[in-house]
């Protein structure tokens, strides 16, 4: 792996440990407030789990789900981030809990508020359950969702919800995408932060009969965030799972939350001997949405990536 790209990627993911880790700074006294400048044409996504099921996390995202694995980050002697490529972006896994974050991620996913759902494509289901049968996981139950395409609901050894969808010969860079759900407790305080406050493109609602839920899509290159409100007054997961922005302007994005209100969940930081900068933003169910950029002199995020390969099923174990 090129040098630089081993700096960007190790920076994003102490970024993601930033609780732990970040020094606060003070932002210069000019910085407007302005809307992310995206420095990437995706997010990655975050799942934070226990570290006694590290080695169960890995066989699943790696060995069943066929993700292939970058090489993990030490971050301390309690906490571990392990790195999966889904087309240009990543999943990033989180040895270690923080604290102040309510834990949430099992049972169904309209029990609980807050990110509840990670979907992925791929292209050969035979394959796919071949995989889950050779690992000793309960073979995925696929079902008719139109347009040539099925889906199936898992969950991951930490019990969070993992939305499978097969789509056989569709576009390759279908296969590289990544689609968040949340249920939101209000959906137009939702809708209006991830579209004017974030900067996604929102897209046409759409009825899930999977899921049960009208869709509202909020789209970034190959990541989408769906949103949807199910339920009312339910308990909240706010640590589970997260976004992560890769910015051109985060003290400017830092300066329009404390314009309009938005919960810090960490103030605008660095990590000590790394040239980044980060802050941690709630959404208005407390899932975690921060926003990441390398500082002066560095790199503006990760070189885009083109179209990635079709996943033709598991890749090898790391």
């Amino acid at each position: 792996m090129p040098k630089l790209l081993k700096t960007v990627l190790l920076a994003a993911s102490l970024a993601v440990a930033a609780p732990a880790l970040a020094q606060p700074i003070t932002p210069p006294v000019d910085v407007k407030p302005a809307k992310p400048v995206f420095a990437a044409d995706y997010m990655n996504i975050f799942r934070r789990f226990s570290p006694d099921i590290r080695d169960k996390m890995v066989e699943f995202y790696n060995q069943v789900l066929g993700l292939p694995a970058l090489t993990p980050i030490q971050l301390g002697r309690n906490q571990q981030m392990l790195l999966f490529k889904v087309g240009a972006g990543q999943i990033k896994l989180a040895s270690g809990l923080n604290a102040g974050r309510e834990y949430r991620p099992g049972g169904a996913i309209n029990d609980v508020t807050g990110i509840r759902l990670i979907t992925l494509t791929f292209p050969d289901e035979a394959a796919l359950k071949k995989s889950f049968a050779d690992h000793g996981y309960p073979v995925p139950e696929f079902k008719d969702i139109g347009g040539g395409r099925r889906a199936a609901l898992v969950k991951d050894p930490g019990g969070f919800n993992v939305e499978l969808i097969v789509a056989p010969g569709a576009p390759a860079e279908a296969y590289g995408s990544v689609t968040v759900g949340i249920n939101a407790s209000d959906l137009a305080k939702s809708r209006a932060f991830y579209r004017d406050f974030v900067g996604l493109d929102e897209l046409p609602p759409e009825k899930d009969a999977f899921l049960g839920v009208t869709k509202y899509p909020f789209r970034h290159g190959t990541t989408t965030i769906d949103l949807w409100s199910v339920g009312h007054n339910l308990p909240k997961d706010t640590g589970s799972a997260g976004v992560q922005y890769i910015t051109s302007n985060v003290e400017a994005i830092d300066a329009l939350a404390k314009e309009r209100h938005v919960t810090v969940e960490t103030p605008l930081g660095g990590v000590a001997g790394f040239n980044v900068v980060t802050v941690w933003l709630n959404d208005p169910d407390g899932a975690t949405d921060y926003f990441y950029e390398l500082g002066p002199g560095g790199r503006r995020g990760p070189p885009p990536g083109g179209a990635p390969p079709p996943r033709p099923g598991p890749a090898p174990a790391n």
